[in-house]
């Protein structure tokens, strides 16, 4: 009977282990890092079971009561000695314009712009059904998520005129 007992509870605990691996891969986190190179916020990302990801996101340290531009970039690094330029440019598998409102566009990086309060903290869930977490051609883990210091004007080519990198998280 010890024997029985023994397996069923390895046979458990393996069940728990591969849910969350299963899990893992549906999620992921990316930690904002300013421009100062400290830490200011983070992101959780979520799988959409019919494709997409939503993103939780907390930042602190921004300018307050103003529209700040959003973006996946396609590059995981953000080197704050670098204003953040490491994460490259948008995310863009499709080569599609960029912007909401461009003809040809939007592409996978593109996101809406998103409102900072009074008290410099950015609190918003986006969701972006053009990318996923893992997939070969549309995944974004390994990637980077930017605020910009303006908002997205969602036609200028090729960033909207979003202006300085304010905020840079890898997502993880």
């Amino acid at each position: 009977m010890g024997n029985i007992v023994r397996s069923v509870v390895l046979i458990g605990f393996a069940t728990v282990a591969t849910l969350a691996m299963a899990q893992d891969k549906q999620t992921a986190t990316a930690d904002f890092v300013g421009k100062d190179g400290k830490e200011d916020g983070r992101a959780t990302l979520t799988a959409a079971a019919g494709g997409g990801v939503l993103m939780e996101v907390e930042v602190t340290g921004l300018p307050a009561n103003k529209w700040v531009a959003f973006h996946v970039h396609e590059t995981g690094k953000c080197d704050a000695a670098t204003h953040h330029e490491s994460a490259g440019k948008h995310f863009n598998p499709t080569d599609a314009e960029h912007g909401l409102l461009a003809a040809k566009g939007p592409h996978a990086g593109d996101m809406p712009n998103q409102y900072v309060g009074s008290d410099g903290i950015l609190r918003a869930q986006v969701f972006d059904g053009m990318v996923t977490l893992d997939d070969k051609k549309t995944g974004i883990r390994g990637r980077a998520l930017m605020i910009h210091a303006n908002s997205d004007d969602y036609r200028s080519q090729p960033s909207g005129d979003a202006g300085e990198r304010l905020a840079c998280g890898v997502i993880k």
